[in-house]
C-alpha cells in the first residue's frame, strides 16, 4: 500500500468457493473530504485532495469491475460494495500436522515458544491418526459379540506417534531421567510452558499447539507464536469439519474448564485489509502484527465465538457441552487464553458492522 498524506481504511473479503468479494472502504481521518475510488483487477486506488492510498491484490485474486453491485454507505464503516472474483482455488489443503511427519524418519521434537530440545533424533516407524474421542460408544453397532478391545488403552510403543485432534501421543519413557508419574504436566525446561501431560508410564501427550516436529538435519523454525496458534487451532477445525461435519466447537483447558465456544462458518476466504498504524499499536503483544506493512493478504477461516470467562456464560456453555453436534479442543490453560487474546484483536480490527453476529462476536483465523 502506498499512502501520502491520506489515511483511508481499506477492508476485503474474497470468498474462493462463491468467486465474489465484500468491499469495504473507510472514510479518510481528515472527515468531509471528497474521495475518488477506482476499482481496477489488480489494484484499488483511493484518492482525496490531500494524498493516495493503493492496494495490490495478491496474485491469485482478480477483480470484475464491471459487476459491483449493492453500493450503499453504512456509517461507522464507509463504503460497502459486493463485487465478483476470480480466485485460482485449490480443494487440497496440506495438514501441518502431517506434513513434516514422515515414517522411518528421525526426528526432533521442540517447544515452539523457545525452541528447546524435547526429543531428539526420534526415528518414527509409525505414524497413525487415533479414532475419534467416542469410538469406544461405537463399538456396539460394530461387532456382534462382546467389545474385543474393551480396557484396552492405545499406547504408543517407542517409535509411534499417533496423532488425535490437537495432540501428539508418544513414548518418551527412554528420554526421561526418572519414572514418568501419570496425570503429570509436561514442563518446557526453558521457558516453562506446559507442552502436555502425562498419560501412563507408557503415554505421553504434547499438545499441538505447544510442540514443533522437524526432521532432524532441518533447523528449528522461527514463527511467530500468534501466527503458529492460529494456523494450528485453524487447521484443525477446517479437517474438523470436513471429516465429522460438525461446526461447533468448545475450547477447554486440561481440567474440563470451557474458555470459548467457536462456530465456524466457512474456510474458504481471503482477507486482504489495509491498517492504521492506529491499529497495529493498539496490540503490541501480538508480535506478527508488528512486521506488518500495513497492507496484508491471508488466507482464513471466519468464526463465531463467544468467550465463557463470566459466570453468566456457564449456562449457555453447558448446552454447547450437552449437544452431541458440539466437539471438544482441550489445549493448555494459558493457550485458551491467548487464542481468545488473538480472536479479541481480530474482531477489533474488523469494520465495526461486521465484527457482531446475532450474541456472537464475528473473527478470522489465518490459516
Amino acid at each position: 500500500m502506498e499512502a501520502s498524506a491520506v489515511e483511508t481504511r481499506v477492508f476485503v473479503e474474497v470468498r474462493r468457493r462463491l468467486q465474489s468479494a465484500l468491499l469495504i472502504v473507510g472514510e479518510p481521518k481528515e472527515g468531509g473530504m471528497p474521495m475518488d475510488v477506482s476499482i481496477m483487477p489488480s489494484l484499488l486506488q483511493m484518492k482525496t485532495p490531500t494524498g493516495c492510498t493503493e492496494v495490490r491484490l495478491p496474485a491469485e485474486v482478480r477483480l470484475v469491475p464491471s459487476s459491483c453491485r449493492g453500493l450503499q454507505y453504512v456509517a461507522g464503516d464507509g463504503l460497502h460494495l459486493r463485487l465478483q472474483a476470480h480466485t485460482e482455488f485449490s480443494t487440497k489443503l496440506i495438514s501441518i500436522f502431517n506434513q513434516s511427519l514422515q515414517a522411518q524418519e528421525c526426528c526432533t521434537f521442540y517447544c515452539q515458544s523457545c525452541g528447546d530440545v524435547i526429543i531428539r533424533d526420534r526415528k518414527l516407524l509409525r505414524i497413525l491418526p487415533l479414532p475419534s474421542e467416542n469410538w469406544g460408544a461405537l463399538i456396539g453397532e460394530w461387532c456382534c459379540h462382546p467389545d474385543p478391545f474393551a480396557n484396552k488403552p492405545l499406547h504408543p510403543r517407542e517409535n509411534d506417534c499417533f496423532i488425535g485432534d490437537s495432540f501428539f501421543l508418544v513414548n518418551i519413557r527412554n528420554d526421561l531421567w526418572q519414572e514418568p508419574k501419570a496425570n503429570t504436566k509436561v514442563i518446557c525446561n526453558r521457558c516453562k510452558v506446559m507442552l502436555g501431560e502425562i498419560m501412563s508410564s507408557e503415554t505421553t501427550k504434547f499438545y499441538m499447539t505447544e510442540i514443533i516436529i522437524q526432521p532432524s538435519e532441518r533447523s528449528f523454525p522461527i514463527i511467530p507464536r500468534s501466527q503458529f496458534v492460529q494456523s494450528v487451532i485453524a487447521q484443525c477445525l477446517v479437517e474438523l469439519s470436513s471429516a465429522r461435519s460438525t461446526f461447533r466447537f468448545t475450547i477447554q483447558d486440561q481440567d474440563g474448564k470451557v474458555y470459548i465456544l467457536l462456530w465456524l462458518l466457512n474456510s474458504d476466504s481471503v482477507v486482504i485489509e489495509s491498517l492504521s498504524s492506529d491499529h497495529i499499536k493498539k496490540f503490541p503483544l501480538l508480535e506478527d502484527t508488528l512486521k506488518a506493512d500495513f497492507s496484508s493478504a491471508w488466507n482464513a477461516i471466519k468464526v463465531l465465538y463467544q468467550p465463557c470467562l463470566r459466570s453468566g456464560d456457564e449456562k449457555l456453555a453447558s448446552s454447547w457441552e450437552s449437544d452431541i453436534s458440539v466437539h471438544s479442543l482441550t489445549l493448555p490453560a494459558a493457550t485458551c487464553l491467548e487464542l481468545l487474546l488473538i480472536l479479541s484483536r481480530s474482531n477489533a480490527i474488523l469494520p465495526p458492522s461486521l465484527r457482531q453476529m446475532n450474541s456472537f462476536q464475528v473473527a478470522f483465523l489465518k490459516m
